[in-house]
């Protein structure tokens, strides 16, 4: 009651916004900017070191989409602009899941809630909005820009970006004029449903020292998965599960509202301070992986599935001088409430049909009852984070930038797995038809003071050093397992003291490991012109250490990737072609390999050495008039350059992973290409817009078997096509994206063990279960919006 609640007055305060915008429309003048429009060509300012500076002359390998490209590229989600991003690859298995990889640093990691921290981290202006199961799911609208910085960005943003770095810059208040404006969209996807958005924003002066700016979005996606009919037969006990309740066609569809509002105050010359909360509500229903055996787009699952994502972040930026130098403090306090239903009938099925596991389970009259499973999940998150920085001019000789930053993040962690009518003896106490509960509490706290300092040596030369002194401190607590003593005897699941997580029968968990290091960064900058340079960098990145939730196993350690990268940035021909690229190594050490081991749980262990050879480059030209065209496109070689064994690597151990197996998930290549063409046609300005994305054959799994019963994900392209017109403050556009209908996989895996759910031996009647995340299908639509 209290979520339909908060969702109807959601859903008022969007509505209100939008009703608001169209109102004011009548009594507006035009006054369109046109250096939206024409960012591409012309200068890109970036924050991504810490100060603003022209794409061009920042020595790093970015990638950067503003405000107008973002709308061109259709973008309103995470999956839409990394597409677009060479560098970067993601699995999925919907919304709110999404997992960040760049230059193929991934290791096929499960994305448990006691393994890994993320190895990119992601940003919403200055703070870092990276949970420990991955990213928020931010709806991309009124976003100035979307920076994405490749390789090790250890000494800025330490460590949740070892691989990378996205940043995602919102529109601020402006109190030198009144603007508003608003989208609406209405789309039909190919055998699917139909969807629709509606978003607006409003930015008001209150004088020439304050002002506001408030966003807010409703957007409903089609569902293009089908539920179908079926029914499951349990070998033990010839218990038949019938899926009649849950059929529906079209089933995974989401509703998404939320918004933004940002308060603006210029408390003199020099002193402003920037509060603003963001919240979303995301609801999606069914699942979005197609199962393996069965017809295009379909699954049968027998239980309830579905999530609910709500967050909320308030950030407080405070911007300054003291001196001569500019002085900010970015602060951030993060809540974020998921609750998941998960069909997991694959993995009854299968313990029973392979090891009988079903005969044991009975009810409190001793009748044998059906060993149907589903899990019912509660993910509790909060984060806060602090950074005070110091920058000195940009126009010094020598210039510093560098401070101190403070990060604690927890996850309260509920899983119940649950067999109906199941007895009272088998229940984990103080559940009700619990065959197993997690009821856990992980804190990650991050510790860090930075610096870099560049140095002009010359007109042309300048060299830069960096340094992040971190400290992290994680732990784990709480309890997993069955009901003890009881149904499972394993002491790995052995209560070892009084509860200390409100919820949990007991502890049988308590650990925490930490450590202290240092990163480093070298970068050496020659500009030749002021339109190209060349540059060198050696650095640095880490991820942290944590626990293994199976007691019995101890921490993991940091995992640290070596950089060492050549890049460059030109501007030709009066900057109607832009030229950036980069050639890099990145040398991966104590891989933090995360995978499912006894007993079904998630084990994570520092094993092998991996190193990726790549390039990276990026070609913008305006040949002439109002046609523009873009590419960039990335190669990456990444394997394992010692074996990845079951223990230490001894003679006898089981090498999981041979020496030169490829890593998972990165594509070899990728590459995207647009073309946009505009010209005028009485009083409005027409667009013609193509763009292709193409990604290569990716594999699934680092271990060899797995690799093996999962299958490969095959490469794919897609094409987009889009139209439309600006007149005077209106515009429309009519688009179709994956115009072909190309049916092309983010992600592919299983419910339990491969070798289990997988049916590598075919001895079970339905045979093996894979699941496969798939892009959405084409999509059709139309949009009308207005700007002033």
């Amino acid at each position: 009651m209290q979520f339909t609640s908060l969702q109807r007055a959601g859903k008022t305060g969007a509505a209100i916004l939008l009703a608001s915008t169209m109102l004011t429309l009548s009594g507006a003048a035009f006054a369109q900017e046109a250096a939206a429009a024409a960012e591409d060509g012309d200068a890109i300012i970036v924050t991504a070191t810490k100060r603003s500076e022209n794409l061009q002359d920042v020595p790093i390998a970015i990638t950067a989409f503003g405000t107008a490209k973002l709308e061109q590229m259709q973008v309103q989600k995470f999956e839409d602009y990394a597409r677009y991003l060479p560098s970067v690859s993601y699995q999925t298995s919907g919304p709110g899941s999404a997992k960040v990889y760049f230059r193929g640093v991934a290791s096929g990691e499960n994305a448990n809630h006691s393994a890994s921290q993320p190895s990119v981290g992601i940003y919403l202006d200055e703070q870092p909005i990276t949970t420990i199961q991955g990213a928020l799911d931010v709806h991309v609208y009124d976003i100035a820009r979307v920076e994405a910085l490749a390789g090790p960005q250890g000494t800025l943003y330490g460590a949740s970006s070892e691989a990378g770095t996205i940043r995602i810059i919102t529109n601020k208040p402006d109190t030198s004029k009144f603007e508003m404006g608003a989208d609406f969209e209405v789309n039909s996807v190919s055998k699917g449903g139909e969807g629709y958005t509606a978003e607006g924003f409003i930015n008001i002066p209150f004088n020439d020292r304050m002002a506001l700016r408030a966003v807010g979005w409703y957007k409903k996606d089609a569902g293009y998965i089908d539920n179908i009919a079926g029914s499951l037969t349990f070998p033990s006990s010839g218990v038949t599960l019938d899926n009649a309740p849950y059929v529906e066609k079209d089933y995974n569809d989401v509703e998404t509202y939320g918004g933004r509002a940002a308060l603006k105050i210029d408390l003199d010359d020099n002193w402003t301070v920037t509060p603003q909360i963001m919240g979303q509500k995301q609801k999606s229903n069914g699942s979005f992986a197609v199962e393996s055996g069965l017809g295009d787009l379909q699954t049968m699952q027998f239980n309830p599935e579905g999530a609910r994502d709500n967050w909320y972040q308030a950030a407080l930026t405070i911007e300054g001088k003291i001196g001569s130098f500019d002085v900010t403090y970015a602060g951030s306090y993060l809540k974020r409430k998921v609750t998941t239903n998960s069909d997991y009938a694959d993995y009854s099925y299968f313990y029973d049909a392979l090891f009988g596991s079903g005969a044991y389970l009975y009810d409190n009259a001793g009748n044998v009852i059906s060993p149907n499973q589903y899990i019912r999940g509660i993910d509790r998150f909060t984060k806060q984070s602090h950074e005070l920085r110091f920058t000195s001019p940009s126009d010094g000789v020598v210039r510093f930038v560098g401070g101190a930053f403070y990060q604690r993040q927890a996850h309260n962690i509920e899983q119940h797995y649950i067999i109906d009518n199941l007895s009272d003896a088998q229940q984990v106490p103080g559940t009700i038809d619990n065959i197993w509960l997690t009821k856990q509490l992980r804190v990650d706290r991050d510790y860090a003071a930075f610096g870099e300092l560049t140095a002009d040596v010359t007109e042309k030369l300048s060299v830069t050093m960096g340094a992040r002194v971190y400290k992290y401190d994680n732990s784990l607590v709480g309890f997993f397992g069955y009901n003890n003593p009881g149904f499972s005897g394993n002491p790995v699941y052995a209560c070892q003291s009084p509860a200390v997580v409100r919820g949990s029968p007991c502890t049988n968990l308590d650990k925490s490991t930490k450590d202290v290091g240092w990163l480093h960064k070298l970068n050496v900058t020659y500009k030749f012109t002021d339109d190209a340079l060349i540059y060198g960098t050696a650095s640095r990145g880490y991820r942290p250490g944590g626990i293994n939730r199976r007691g019995d196993l101890p921490p993991y350690d940091a995992d640290f990737i070596e950089n060492y990268e050549i890049g460059w940035k030109t501007s030709w021909a009066d900057n109607r072609i832009r030229f950036n690229g980069a050639v890099y190594q990145l040398n991966w050490t104590d891989l933090q390999i995360s995978v499912l081991g006894a007993n079904g749980l998630t084990q994570i262990e520092n094993a092998g050495r991996a190193r990726i050879r790549g390039v990276e480059a990026e070609l913008w030209t305006r040949p002439f008039g109002g046609l523009t065209l873009s590419g960039s496109a990335s190669y990456n070689d990444a394997k394992l350059t010692k074996d990845y064994c079951e223990s230490d690597c001894s003679p006898g151990d089981a090498i999981l992973a041979p020496k030169g197996t490829r890593l998972p998930v990165t594509a070899k290549l990728k590459a995207n290409a647009v073309a946009r063409y505009e010209f005028p046609v009485g009083d409005s300005n027409v667009h013609l817009q193509a763009a292709m994305v193409y990604e290569g054959k990716r594999t699934s799994d680092l271990r060899t078997i797995e690799k093996a019963i999962r299958g490969d994900l095959p490469g794919y392209a897609t094409m987009d096509l889009n139209a439309g017109f600006t007149m005077g403050i209106w515009s429309a556009e009519i688009f179709a994206n994956n115009l072909f209908d190309k049916r092309a996989y983010s992600t592919v895996g299983v419910q339990c063990l491969e070798t289990t759910c997988g049916d590598p031996d075919g001895v079970t009647a339905i045979g093996p279960k894979i699941y496969r995340t798939p892009i959405q299908p084409r999509t059709i639509g139309a949009k009308v919006g207005f700007k002033f």
